[in-house]
């Protein structure tokens, strides 16, 4: 929030290589986010609960991924609001079963960005963050599913 309006900072996704080792993975996610958090210094956060109801294959590794942005998080003394993906659609658009494409258009609206946002998890960080400014201020960062 600056001077009670949403303003937004920065959105973006942490990228690691897919033939990496996931222990390797996981770190890398680890410091990139670390880095993220001294570069932006959030006073709170907001991150989406896991949903696994079609792609239950990649349940663990978006689950492990979670675990190390919550421990950094922790570690950090950051507190993070915790949200239900329904949540964060009805808090967007106004329906909780709201489509990808309805969310991203609505984020790009209310933010005032000239495209919609890109890729679809760092869509997703920012209806959290969005719904979280509503409840508490400051937000200044929003953790989406990679």
């Amino acid at each position: 929030m600056s001077k009670g309006r949403l303003r937004h900072v920065a959105h973006g996704c942490i990228e690691t290589k897919a033939n990496s080792p996931r222990g390797e993975r996981l770190l890398c996610i680890y410091d990139s986010f670390l880095e993220i958090l001294k570069n932006h210094k959030p006073a709170e956060a907001a991150m989406e609960n896991l949903y696994f109801g079609r792609n239950v294959s990649s349940a663990m590794a978006v689950a492990e991924a979670r675990g190390v942005l919550l421990l950094a998080l922790y570690r950090e003394g950051i507190p993070v609001l915790e949200l239900t993906p329904n949540a964060i659609k009805q808090g967007v658009t106004g329906v909780s079963n709201a489509s990808k494409n309805q969310i991203q258009e609505m984020l790009r609206i209310l933010l005032g960005l000239k495209e919609n946002p890109k890729p679809e998890h760092a869509a997703d960080a920012l209806g959290a963050a969005l719904c979280a400014a509503h409840m508490s201020e400051p937000l200044m960062l929003a953790i989406g599913r990679q």
